[in-house]
């Protein structure tokens, strides 16, 4: 959830929406996102939409936070109860630390997710989790629930670089969290880290690499680090206690990431993720990168529905408030132009790598793929297919490339 939420068009009191959104919800998959805006403590590094308990003020408690959710997602079955009910084919709960919640409540979430809409006999759902706030008894409370997959922020394990970044787990308890999750039952395990921090060597993000391919899971998510205006980290680094990350360092990190990665038998199938087997891949982060349909529930969260965009009220307090009153917790809509679907298509689907087809493109794109191409930055052999797929040297500048693409 980005720190400051955009403009746009009133959503109705109702959250009713479009006759023609409603019409073809999950033609291309649906999904939900539940966002859990509580943390222990903030890290440095931090943006999204979150709240220490110091943070959050009056009128909003963790205890009874499944409830707001619960009444938001009775709103979203009746916005929806004209249409054909979607099936769901992923949940995500994210945050936040989504396990600061009982994991009972977090059975609970689900489970009225299902009776609402239904779970697909093989959907995907995943919880985010900081490694110290699970156990093996709450990671076996989520499994029998029927949470299938769990994705772990370790960011490093230079206990230096969790340092900097302000965590509090240890360097091993990443991995120890790992396991204990394997040994509860998740089909799929994901490992976060993060890279190109302020003082990190070669070395450490070296071990870093060595503890998640020991640690036998299954996917692993690999962020450059990003530094966002507002945070501590941010403030550090004006004030000079801190250097800014370097695009060379951050460009090394990725070919390390690579290498070590392929070797050990993950491949890469979006820009910052790699997997095992094409089972282990994050199919709800597919949803979002193919243009699917998904409804987000929670403060700050986002949704999209034929080709309708919402944003929630960010503040929990707010949420609940809207909630309690009846009301749609939506701050804002917009609807998305032809030519914003193509400009999000484009930057989302080259990412993949499945590419993105080459017929979709205008001739100015096409232009600028071919020029990709003899630049070493597309597969030749992909293109010859008519398909625009990143080389490992495209991957380190997609951005550019998603540029020469569009008009």
């Amino acid at each position: 959830m980005p720190g400051v939420l955009p403009e746009g068009e009133p959503v109705p009191r109702d959250g009713s929406l479009p006759a023609t959104a409603r019409r073809a919800v999950g033609a291309r998959g649906f999904g939900v996102y539940v966002h859990v805006p509580f943390c222990a403590s903030r890290c440095g590094y931090c943006d999204f939409n979150t709240y220490t308990a110091a943070e959050l003020g009056g009128g909003v408690s963790r205890e009874t936070y499944a409830d707001s959710v619960l009444a938001e997602l009775a709103l979203a079955g009746r916005v929806l109860g004209d249409s054909p009910p979607p099936r769901v084919d992923t949940v995500f709960v994210g945050g936040g630390t989504p396990t600061l919640l009982p994991a009972d409540d977090l059975a609970r979430i689900l489970d009225a997710i299902d009776r609402t809409w239904g779970l697909a006999a093989d959907a995907e759902v995943t919880t985010e989790a900081n490694p110290e706030s699970v156990t093996p008894e709450s990671l076996k409370t989520l499994r029998a629930a029927g949470y299938t997959r769990i994705s772990l922020g370790m960011q490093s394990a230079a206990p230096g670089v969790l340092a900097v970044l302000d965590r509090r787990h240890s360097a091993g308890r990443a991995t120890a969290a790992a396991a204990e999750a394997r040994d509860a039952g998740f089909d799929h395990v994901n490992l976060d880290l993060i890279y190109g921090t302020p003082g990190e060597t070669a070395d450490d993000f070296a071990a870093s690499l060595a503890q998640v391919v020991d640690a036998g899971v299954d996917h692993v998510s690999a962020y450059a680090l990003i530094v966002e205006d507002g945070t501590r980290l941010a403030a550090r680094m004006r004030r000079g206690e801190l250097p800014y990350p370097s695009d060379d360092v951050a460009a090394d990190r990725y070919l390390a990431a690579e290498a070590a990665l392929h070797a050990a038998g993950f491949s890469w199938y979006e820009v910052s993720n790699w997997a095992r087997s094409e089972a282990a891949r994050c199919r709800h982060n597919l949803l979002y990168w193919t243009g699917a349909d998904w409804w987000g529930l929670g403060p700050g969260a986002h949704s999209h529905v034929g080709g309708v965009r919402w944003w929630n009220v960010k503040h929990p307090a707010g949420y609940a408030e809207r909630l309690a009153g009846g009301a749609s917790p939506a701050l804002a809509r917009e609807r998305l132009t032809a030519d914003e679907q193509h400009m999000e298509d484009v930057m989302l689907r080259l990412r993949l790598d499945s590419g993105l087809p080459l017929v979709v493109l205008d001739e100015a794109g096409r232009v600028g793929a071919e020029r990709a191409r003899a630049g070493g930055l597309l597969d030749a052999d992909a293109y010859a297919d008519g398909r625009a797929v990143l080389t490992l040297r495209g991957r380190l500048l997609a951005d550019g490339v998603v540029r020469d693409l569009l008009p």
